[in-house]
């Protein structure tokens, strides 16, 4: 995911589901710390994530304990990174990804990446109008782009 996301200066970066924190590092070192938002709902990625982040003089990052969206104020990003957990069922990042639509400006991207392609493409595609697919070494990336505002989840029927 990293090797075809590219960062302005702009940017507001979302790193959705973080882990130990690689993505949104990253991202802080290339367009500064205030601008990366991480989070995780796992406890123990959370603390790895401030130590990594305190490692990599990257400390003013905001890394948020929460499921998913719910505790994720902003609605601003203009990317959204995910690796979601892609073993188990799809509630996940369906949740990523519906929320993440409402999340971006319009014209910004949310970009994912998974070990399965159908799925997602479906996915992506519903929500935003289309995808871009990259697959590097058995891994399958995808970008799509916030084109207009008008999926609402509130409004969508279940």
């Amino acid at each position: 995911m990293l090797s075809v996301v590219e960062f302005d200066k702009g940017d507001k970066i979302l790193d959705l589901g973080c882990g130990y924190g690689v993505v949104g590092i990253t991202a802080a070192k290339i367009i500064g710390s205030l601008n990366v938002v991480m989070s995780d709902i796992d406890d123990t990625a959370i603390k790895l994530s401030r130590e990594n982040s305190l490692l990599n003089e990257v400390e003013d990052i905001k890394i948020v304990l929460s499921d998913g969206f719910n505790d994720i104020h902003d609605k601003d990003f203009s990317v959204i990174l995910s690796n979601p957990p892609y073993h188990s069922d799809f509630s996940v990042p369906k949740h990523f990804i519906e929320k993440g639509f409402n999340r971006l400006r319009l014209g910004d991207k949310m970009l994912m990446v998974t070990k399965r392609k159908d799925w997602y493409k479906n996915k992506f595609t519903a929500i935003f109008g289309g995808v871009k697919i990259y697959e590097i070494e058995g891994y399958f990336v995808f970008c799509a782009e916030k084109r207009n505002s008008q999926y609402d989840n509130s409004k969508r029927k279940r």
